[in-house]
Protein backbone atom coordinates (compact mmCIF):
# COMPACT_ATOMS: atom_id res chain seq x y z
CA UNK A 1 0.00 0.00 0.00
CA UNK A 2 1.25 3.40 -1.05
CA UNK A 3 1.83 6.09 1.95
CA UNK A 4 -0.41 8.48 0.73
CA UNK A 5 -3.05 5.50 0.39
CA UNK A 6 -1.96 4.35 4.15
CA UNK A 7 -2.38 8.30 5.17
CA UNK A 8 -6.26 8.36 3.42
CA UNK A 9 -6.58 5.24 5.15
CA UNK A 10 -5.64 5.94 8.65
CA UNK A 11 -7.54 9.80 8.12
CA UNK A 12 -10.80 7.63 7.27
CA UNK A 13 -10.88 5.64 10.38
CA UNK A 14 -9.83 8.17 12.75
CA UNK A 15 -12.38 10.52 11.29
CA UNK A 16 -14.83 7.31 12.07
CA UNK A 17 -14.00 7.21 15.12
CA UNK A 18 -14.47 10.66 16.27
CA UNK A 19 -17.82 10.83 14.69
CA UNK A 20 -18.49 7.28 16.40
CA UNK A 21 -17.45 9.09 19.93
CA UNK A 22 -19.20 12.60 19.23
CA UNK A 23 -22.21 10.14 18.51
CA UNK A 24 -22.69 8.24 21.39
CA UNK A 25 -21.04 10.86 23.93
CA UNK A 26 -24.12 11.80 25.67
CA UNK A 27 -24.19 7.83 26.88
CA UNK A 28 -20.49 6.96 27.24
CA UNK A 29 -19.83 10.53 29.48
CA UNK A 30 -23.27 9.62 31.69
CA UNK A 31 -22.32 6.40 32.03
CA UNK A 32 -18.29 7.08 32.71
CA UNK A 33 -19.99 9.99 35.03
CA UNK A 34 -22.00 7.66 37.10
CA UNK A 35 -19.71 4.65 37.87
CA UNK A 36 -16.53 7.55 38.47
CA UNK A 37 -14.58 6.56 35.67
CA UNK A 38 -14.23 10.16 34.11
CA UNK A 39 -11.40 10.40 36.30
CA UNK A 40 -9.29 7.77 34.52
CA UNK A 41 -5.97 8.61 33.12
CA UNK A 42 -6.68 10.60 29.95
CA UNK A 43 -3.02 11.02 28.90
CA UNK A 44 -2.04 7.42 28.65
CA UNK A 45 -5.29 6.35 26.88
CA UNK A 46 -4.38 9.05 24.08
CA UNK A 47 -0.59 7.45 24.14
CA UNK A 48 1.18 9.28 26.33
CA UNK A 49 3.07 6.59 28.34
CA UNK A 50 3.87 8.34 32.39
CA UNK A 51 7.32 6.68 32.56
CA UNK A 52 10.01 5.89 29.58
CA UNK A 53 10.82 2.40 28.34
CA UNK A 54 14.53 2.67 28.51
CA UNK A 55 15.64 0.50 25.38
CA UNK A 56 18.32 -2.47 26.38
CA UNK A 57 20.02 -4.94 24.22
CA UNK A 58 17.19 -7.45 25.22
CA UNK A 59 14.33 -8.39 23.15
CA UNK A 60 10.67 -6.56 24.14
CA UNK A 61 7.68 -8.51 23.88
CA UNK A 62 4.58 -5.92 24.79
CA UNK A 63 1.52 -8.02 26.21
CA UNK A 64 -1.87 -6.52 25.87
CA UNK A 65 -4.03 -8.11 28.33
CA UNK A 66 -7.60 -5.99 27.97
CA UNK A 67 -9.01 -6.26 31.76
CA UNK A 68 -8.93 -7.89 34.81
CA UNK A 69 -9.90 -11.28 33.58
CA UNK A 70 -7.16 -11.33 30.77
CA UNK A 71 -4.59 -9.96 33.31
CA UNK A 72 -4.89 -13.00 35.28
CA UNK A 73 -5.17 -15.31 32.59
CA UNK A 74 -1.23 -14.48 32.01
CA UNK A 75 0.24 -14.42 35.25
CA UNK A 76 2.21 -17.87 34.12
CA UNK A 77 2.56 -17.17 30.54
CA UNK A 78 4.68 -13.96 32.06
CA UNK A 79 6.46 -16.50 34.24
CA UNK A 80 7.43 -19.01 31.67
CA UNK A 81 8.84 -15.72 28.92
CA UNK A 82 11.01 -14.37 32.02
CA UNK A 83 12.57 -17.42 33.27
CA UNK A 84 13.61 -18.60 29.44
CA UNK A 85 17.38 -18.42 29.43
CA UNK A 86 16.81 -15.24 26.99
CA UNK A 87 15.27 -13.09 29.43
CA UNK A 88 12.57 -10.99 27.30
CA UNK A 89 11.99 -7.90 28.73
CA UNK A 90 8.07 -8.06 29.19
CA UNK A 91 6.08 -5.46 29.09
CA UNK A 92 2.45 -5.15 30.04
CA UNK A 93 -0.44 -3.11 28.80
CA UNK A 94 -4.18 -2.99 29.93
CA UNK A 95 -7.22 -0.97 28.59
CA UNK A 96 -9.28 -0.57 31.63
CA UNK A 97 -8.86 1.23 34.86
CA UNK A 98 -9.14 -1.79 36.66
CA UNK A 99 -6.81 -3.89 34.18
CA UNK A 100 -4.53 -1.78 35.18
CA UNK A 101 -4.50 -1.87 38.28
CA UNK A 102 -4.70 -5.46 38.49
CA UNK A 103 -1.47 -5.89 36.38
CA UNK A 104 0.58 -3.06 38.58
CA UNK A 105 -0.47 -5.34 41.50
CA UNK A 106 1.11 -8.54 39.93
CA UNK A 107 3.28 -7.23 38.09
CA UNK A 108 4.70 -3.77 38.80
CA UNK A 109 7.69 -5.00 40.91
CA UNK A 110 9.33 -6.56 38.13
CA UNK A 111 7.85 -5.26 35.00
CA UNK A 112 6.35 -2.00 33.43
CA UNK A 113 2.96 -1.68 33.20
CA UNK A 114 1.18 1.05 30.70
CA UNK A 115 -1.98 2.03 29.08
CA UNK A 116 -3.33 0.93 25.97
CA UNK A 117 -4.22 3.66 24.22
CA UNK A 118 -7.35 4.32 22.14
CA UNK A 119 -6.74 3.64 18.51
CA UNK A 120 -7.05 6.71 16.76
CA UNK A 121 -3.62 6.63 14.82
CA UNK A 122 -1.70 9.57 16.57
CA UNK A 123 -1.83 7.89 20.02
CA UNK A 124 -1.08 4.65 18.36
CA UNK A 125 2.30 6.26 17.45
CA UNK A 126 2.98 7.55 20.22
CA UNK A 127 2.36 4.72 22.21
CA UNK A 128 4.75 2.62 19.94
CA UNK A 129 7.40 5.36 20.10
CA UNK A 130 7.51 4.91 23.71
CA UNK A 131 7.47 1.13 24.43
CA UNK A 132 9.41 0.29 21.03
CA UNK A 133 8.09 -3.86 21.48
CA UNK A 134 9.68 -6.24 19.07
CA UNK A 135 6.93 -8.72 19.36
CA UNK A 136 3.30 -8.01 20.34
CA UNK A 137 1.18 -10.30 22.28
CA UNK A 138 -2.31 -9.65 22.41
CA UNK A 139 -4.44 -11.97 24.61
CA UNK A 140 -7.72 -13.29 23.15
CA UNK A 141 -8.28 -10.48 20.44
CA UNK A 142 -8.32 -6.71 20.10
CA UNK A 143 -7.52 -6.57 16.68
CA UNK A 144 -7.75 -2.68 16.23
CA UNK A 145 -6.85 -1.14 12.67
CA UNK A 146 -4.78 1.79 13.45
CA UNK A 147 -2.72 -0.27 15.69
CA UNK A 148 -2.09 -3.93 13.34
CA UNK A 149 -1.50 -1.10 10.70
CA UNK A 150 1.06 0.42 12.19
CA UNK A 151 2.87 -2.42 13.79
CA UNK A 152 2.99 -3.79 10.04
CA UNK A 153 4.54 -0.60 9.08
CA UNK A 154 7.34 -1.04 12.08
CA UNK A 155 7.82 -4.71 10.96
CA UNK A 156 6.41 -5.64 14.64
CA UNK A 157 4.71 -9.11 14.60
CA UNK A 158 1.99 -9.86 15.93
CA UNK A 159 0.14 -12.54 17.68
CA UNK A 160 -3.33 -13.19 18.98
CA UNK A 161 -2.72 -15.55 22.33
CA UNK A 162 -4.92 -17.97 23.93
CA UNK A 163 -7.35 -16.76 21.18
CA UNK A 164 -10.68 -16.29 21.72
CA UNK A 165 -13.84 -15.31 19.30
CA UNK A 166 -17.39 -16.02 21.02
CA UNK A 167 -20.19 -16.43 18.81
CA UNK A 168 -21.45 -12.79 19.32
CA UNK A 169 -18.34 -11.22 18.54
CA UNK A 170 -17.84 -13.32 15.31
CA UNK A 171 -21.26 -12.11 14.16
CA UNK A 172 -20.07 -8.30 14.52
CA UNK A 173 -16.91 -8.93 13.30
CA UNK A 174 -18.57 -11.26 10.19
CA UNK A 175 -21.27 -8.32 9.62
CA UNK A 176 -18.02 -5.88 8.80
CA UNK A 177 -15.68 -8.05 7.71
CA UNK A 178 -14.94 -5.57 4.57
CA UNK A 179 -13.62 -3.60 7.25
CA UNK A 180 -11.61 -5.78 9.67
CA UNK A 181 -10.37 -8.43 7.47
CA UNK A 182 -7.15 -6.65 6.75
CA UNK A 183 -6.77 -5.92 10.00
CA UNK A 184 -6.71 -9.71 10.97
CA UNK A 185 -4.56 -10.52 7.33
CA UNK A 186 -1.61 -8.55 9.23
CA UNK A 187 -1.33 -10.84 12.45
CA UNK A 188 1.49 -13.56 12.27
CA UNK A 189 0.12 -16.13 14.38
CA UNK A 190 -2.64 -16.72 16.17
CA UNK A 191 -2.60 -19.22 19.02
CA UNK A 192 -6.76 -20.00 19.49
CA UNK A 193 -8.26 -21.60 22.25
CA UNK A 194 -10.42 -24.35 20.81
CA UNK A 195 -10.73 -25.46 16.99
CA UNK A 196 -14.24 -23.48 16.73
CA UNK A 197 -12.07 -20.20 17.55
CA UNK A 198 -9.95 -21.00 15.06
CA UNK A 199 -11.84 -21.46 12.39
CA UNK A 200 -13.63 -17.91 12.68
CA UNK A 201 -10.05 -16.38 13.09
CA UNK A 202 -9.15 -17.98 9.44
CA UNK A 203 -12.73 -17.10 8.17
CA UNK A 204 -12.22 -13.03 9.02
CA UNK A 205 -9.06 -13.63 7.27
CA UNK A 206 -6.16 -14.71 9.23
CA UNK A 207 -4.09 -16.87 6.60
CA UNK A 208 -4.69 -20.91 7.11
CA UNK A 209 -1.15 -21.56 7.94
CA UNK A 210 -0.66 -18.97 10.95
CA UNK A 211 -3.71 -20.48 12.99
CA UNK A 212 -3.14 -22.82 15.18
CA UNK A 213 -5.36 -24.51 18.75
CA UNK A 214 -3.48 -24.45 22.01
CA UNK A 215 -6.04 -24.90 24.34
CA UNK A 216 -6.97 -22.14 26.71
CA UNK A 217 -4.56 -20.55 29.16
CA UNK A 218 -7.33 -20.56 31.91
CA UNK A 219 -6.90 -24.11 32.69
CA UNK A 220 -3.67 -23.52 34.04
CA UNK A 221 -4.16 -20.48 35.59
CA UNK A 222 -6.81 -22.15 37.94
CA UNK A 223 -4.54 -23.14 40.59
CA UNK A 224 -5.86 -26.16 41.99
CA UNK A 225 -5.13 -25.61 45.92
CA UNK A 226 -6.96 -26.54 49.18
CA UNK A 227 -6.67 -23.31 51.34
CA UNK A 228 -6.09 -19.72 50.19
CA UNK A 229 -4.21 -17.30 52.17
CA UNK A 230 -6.16 -14.73 53.63
CA UNK A 231 -9.09 -16.87 54.03
CA UNK A 232 -9.52 -17.42 57.32
CA UNK A 233 -8.36 -13.66 58.27
CA UNK A 234 -11.38 -12.49 55.64
CA UNK A 235 -13.97 -14.71 57.52
CA UNK A 236 -13.16 -13.56 60.68
CA UNK A 237 -13.02 -9.79 59.85
CA UNK A 238 -16.74 -10.50 58.22
CA UNK A 239 -17.94 -12.35 61.26
CA UNK A 240 -18.44 -15.59 59.08
CA UNK A 241 -19.77 -18.54 61.33
CA UNK A 242 -17.29 -21.84 59.91
CA UNK A 243 -19.13 -24.09 61.85
CA UNK A 244 -22.33 -23.52 59.01
CA UNK A 245 -23.03 -23.63 55.98
CA UNK A 246 -21.64 -21.31 53.65
CA UNK A 247 -22.74 -20.46 49.98
CA UNK A 248 -20.43 -17.79 48.02
CA UNK A 249 -21.84 -16.24 45.08
CA UNK A 250 -19.04 -14.59 42.94
CA UNK A 251 -19.21 -12.36 40.11
CA UNK A 252 -22.98 -11.69 40.77
CA UNK A 253 -25.07 -9.20 38.33
CA UNK A 254 -27.94 -6.89 39.65
CA UNK A 255 -30.72 -9.07 40.92
CA UNK A 256 -28.83 -12.41 41.58
CA UNK A 257 -28.40 -11.63 45.02
CA UNK A 258 -32.37 -11.60 45.82
CA UNK A 259 -32.73 -15.01 43.68
CA UNK A 260 -29.68 -16.70 45.52
CA UNK A 261 -30.73 -15.50 48.86
CA UNK A 262 -34.03 -16.20 48.61
CA UNK A 263 -33.20 -19.62 47.28
CA UNK A 264 -31.26 -20.70 50.20
CA UNK A 265 -31.99 -23.22 53.07
CA UNK A 266 -32.54 -21.86 56.72
CA UNK A 267 -29.43 -20.94 58.43
CA UNK A 268 -27.03 -21.02 55.65
CA UNK A 269 -24.54 -18.13 55.26
CA UNK A 270 -24.10 -15.98 51.98
CA UNK A 271 -21.75 -14.42 50.78
CA UNK A 272 -21.80 -12.34 47.56
CA UNK A 273 -19.70 -10.49 45.33
CA UNK A 274 -20.98 -8.29 42.79
CA UNK A 275 -18.99 -8.62 39.45
CA UNK A 276 -18.65 -4.34 39.19
CA UNK A 277 -18.22 -1.74 41.94
CA UNK A 278 -20.76 0.26 40.72
CA UNK A 279 -23.28 -2.65 41.37
CA UNK A 280 -22.10 -2.80 45.21
CA UNK A 281 -24.78 -0.47 47.18
CA UNK A 282 -27.80 -1.84 45.18
CA UNK A 283 -25.95 -5.38 46.03
CA UNK A 284 -26.66 -4.31 49.45
CA UNK A 285 -30.32 -2.92 49.18
CA UNK A 286 -31.10 -6.25 48.17
CA UNK A 287 -29.58 -8.00 51.08
CA UNK A 288 -31.30 -5.87 54.24
CA UNK A 289 -28.74 -6.39 57.27
CA UNK A 290 -26.09 -7.74 55.23
CA UNK A 291 -22.30 -6.74 56.45
CA UNK A 292 -20.25 -4.94 53.99
CA UNK A 293 -16.64 -5.49 53.67
CA UNK A 294 -15.61 -2.30 52.90
CA UNK A 295 -17.12 -0.61 55.70
CA UNK A 296 -15.27 -3.35 58.07
CA UNK A 297 -18.90 -4.51 59.38
CA UNK A 298 -18.37 -7.53 61.42
CA UNK A 299 -21.18 -9.96 62.38
CA UNK A 300 -24.22 -9.98 60.29
CA UNK A 301 -28.32 -10.50 62.27
CA UNK A 302 -28.97 -11.86 58.80
CA UNK A 303 -26.28 -14.30 58.07
CA UNK A 304 -25.86 -12.15 54.48
CA UNK A 305 -22.06 -10.87 53.43
CA UNK A 306 -21.51 -8.39 50.90
CA UNK A 307 -17.88 -8.52 49.77
CA UNK A 308 -17.96 -4.79 47.94
CA UNK A 309 -13.89 -4.92 47.41
CA UNK A 310 -11.89 -6.05 44.81
CA UNK A 311 -9.30 -9.22 44.54
CA UNK A 312 -10.73 -11.08 47.73
CA UNK A 313 -13.16 -13.21 45.68
CA UNK A 314 -10.94 -16.08 45.41
CA UNK A 315 -10.26 -15.91 49.17
CA UNK A 316 -14.55 -15.97 49.91
CA UNK A 317 -14.35 -18.97 47.05
CA UNK A 318 -11.92 -20.63 49.78
CA UNK A 319 -14.94 -20.84 52.68
CA UNK A 320 -17.73 -22.44 50.50
CA UNK A 321 -19.15 -25.23 51.04
CA UNK A 322 -21.33 -24.59 47.51
CA UNK A 323 -20.33 -21.79 45.22
CA UNK A 324 -22.22 -20.30 42.38
CA UNK A 325 -21.14 -18.34 39.36
CA UNK A 326 -22.79 -14.72 39.15
CA UNK A 327 -24.15 -13.35 35.84
CA UNK A 328 -25.95 -16.62 34.55
CA UNK A 329 -29.83 -16.54 35.52
CA UNK A 330 -30.12 -13.70 33.99
CA UNK A 331 -29.63 -11.88 30.13
CA UNK A 332 -25.94 -12.18 30.53
CA UNK A 333 -24.03 -14.41 29.31
CA UNK A 334 -21.94 -16.47 32.47
CA UNK A 335 -18.60 -15.31 34.57
CA UNK A 336 -15.77 -17.62 35.03
CA UNK A 337 -16.66 -20.76 36.91
CA UNK A 338 -13.03 -21.90 36.80
CA UNK A 339 -11.60 -20.82 40.04
CA UNK A 340 -14.19 -22.13 42.73
CA UNK A 341 -13.72 -25.65 40.86
CA UNK A 342 -10.07 -25.57 40.73
CA UNK A 343 -10.32 -24.72 44.67
CA UNK A 344 -12.57 -27.96 45.36
CA UNK A 345 -15.45 -26.46 45.71
CA UNK A 346 -19.15 -28.14 44.68
CA UNK A 347 -20.25 -25.34 42.12
CA UNK A 348 -23.33 -24.48 40.43
CA UNK A 349 -24.29 -22.04 37.25
CA UNK A 350 -27.36 -20.58 35.84
CA UNK A 351 -28.51 -20.98 32.56
CA UNK A 352 -26.21 -18.46 30.95
CA UNK A 353 -22.94 -19.62 30.43
CA UNK A 354 -22.16 -18.47 26.60
CA UNK A 355 -18.99 -16.44 27.27
CA UNK A 356 -17.68 -19.93 29.16
CA UNK A 357 -18.75 -22.48 26.17
CA UNK A 358 -15.06 -24.39 26.11
CA UNK A 359 -14.95 -24.91 29.67
CA UNK A 360 -18.92 -25.39 30.46
CA UNK A 361 -18.45 -28.02 27.54
CA UNK A 362 -15.67 -29.91 29.04
CA UNK A 363 -17.26 -30.00 33.04
CA UNK A 364 -20.51 -30.71 31.96
CA UNK A 365 -19.21 -33.18 29.74
CA UNK A 366 -17.09 -35.02 32.98
CA UNK A 367 -20.23 -34.01 35.28
CA UNK A 368 -17.94 -31.61 36.89
CA UNK A 369 -20.37 -28.43 37.92
CA UNK A 370 -23.97 -28.45 38.48
CA UNK A 371 -26.13 -26.60 35.59
CA UNK A 372 -29.30 -24.98 37.14
CA UNK A 373 -32.06 -22.47 36.12
CA UNK A 374 -33.95 -20.25 38.06
CA UNK A 375 -36.59 -22.64 38.97
CA UNK A 376 -34.15 -25.44 40.09
CA UNK A 377 -31.85 -23.48 42.27
CA UNK A 378 -33.54 -23.58 45.72
CA UNK A 379 -33.82 -27.63 45.07
CA UNK A 380 -30.31 -28.10 43.80
CA UNK A 381 -28.83 -25.77 46.32
CA UNK A 382 -30.85 -27.68 49.14
CA UNK A 383 -29.06 -31.13 47.68
CA UNK A 384 -25.47 -30.14 47.76
CA UNK A 385 -25.82 -28.93 51.05
CA UNK A 386 -27.41 -31.49 52.86
CA UNK A 387 -25.02 -33.83 50.92
CA UNK A 388 -21.26 -34.01 51.46
CA UNK A 389 -20.66 -37.20 49.38
CA UNK A 390 -22.40 -35.68 46.28
CA UNK A 391 -20.18 -31.75 46.88
CA UNK A 392 -16.98 -33.98 47.17
CA UNK A 393 -17.97 -36.18 44.17
CA UNK A 394 -18.53 -33.07 42.08
CA UNK A 395 -15.18 -31.42 43.10
CA UNK A 396 -13.23 -34.32 42.20
CA UNK A 397 -14.74 -34.42 38.93
CA UNK A 398 -14.20 -30.66 38.33
CA UNK A 399 -10.82 -31.06 39.34
CA UNK A 400 -10.15 -33.81 37.06
CA UNK A 401 -11.28 -32.08 34.16
CA UNK A 402 -8.70 -29.32 34.91
CA UNK A 403 -5.64 -31.43 35.66
CA UNK A 404 -6.55 -33.02 32.18
CA UNK A 405 -6.33 -29.81 30.03
CA UNK A 406 -3.65 -28.03 31.18
CA UNK A 407 -0.11 -27.19 29.22
CA UNK A 408 -1.70 -24.12 26.99
CA UNK A 409 0.70 -21.51 28.67
CA UNK A 410 3.82 -23.19 27.95
CA UNK A 411 2.86 -23.58 24.26
CA UNK A 412 1.94 -20.12 24.08
CA UNK A 413 5.42 -19.29 25.61
CA UNK A 414 7.22 -21.35 22.77
CA UNK A 415 5.91 -19.66 20.20
CA UNK A 416 6.51 -16.44 21.26
CA UNK A 417 9.81 -16.87 22.19
CA UNK A 418 9.76 -18.71 18.71
CA UNK A 419 8.82 -15.39 17.08
CA UNK A 420 11.32 -13.12 18.21
CA UNK A 421 13.95 -11.84 15.40
CA UNK A 422 11.74 -14.40 13.36
CA UNK A 423 10.98 -13.84 9.77
CA UNK A 424 7.35 -14.75 8.79
CA UNK A 425 8.49 -18.83 7.32
CA UNK A 426 10.56 -19.62 10.82
CA UNK A 427 7.67 -18.81 12.53
CA UNK A 428 5.19 -21.14 10.36
CA UNK A 429 7.71 -23.78 10.85
CA UNK A 430 8.06 -23.08 14.46
CA UNK A 431 4.35 -23.04 14.46
CA UNK A 432 4.04 -26.93 13.22
CA UNK A 433 6.15 -28.30 15.60
CA UNK A 434 4.33 -26.38 18.56
CA UNK A 435 1.52 -27.51 16.78
CA UNK A 436 2.70 -31.44 16.83
CA UNK A 437 4.22 -31.54 20.45
CA UNK A 438 0.48 -30.55 21.81
CA UNK A 439 -1.47 -33.52 23.74
CA UNK A 440 -3.84 -35.27 21.42
CA UNK A 441 -6.67 -34.54 23.93
CA UNK A 442 -6.81 -30.61 22.97
CA UNK A 443 -5.98 -31.29 19.20
CA UNK A 444 -3.29 -28.39 19.07
CA UNK A 445 -2.79 -29.32 15.43
CA UNK A 446 -2.14 -26.70 12.67
CA UNK A 447 -5.69 -25.75 11.59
Amino acid sequence: MSLASTTLTRFAIDAAYGFAALVSSPVWLWRMSRNGKLKTDWPARFGRVSAPVPRTAKRRILLHAVSVGEVNAIRLLVEALSADPSRPEIVIASTTDTGCARAKAIFGDRHQVVRFPFDFSWPVERFLDSVRPDLVALVELEVWPNFMSSCRRRGIPVAVVNGRLSERSFARYRRARPLVAPSFRRLTAVSAQTDAYAERFIALGVPHGSVFVSGTMKWDTAEIADEVPGAVELASALGIDRTQPIVVAGSTALGEERLIAESLPPDVQLVVAPRKPEWFDRAATEMPGCARRSRGDRGSSSGRFLLDTMGELRKAYALADVAIVGRSFGTLHGSDMMEPVALGKATIIGPRWGDFRETMDALLADRGIVQSSVENLKADLARLLNDAGERAALAARGRAVIRRRQGATRRNAELLLSMIGSDDTTVENELGGAATAGSEESRHARV
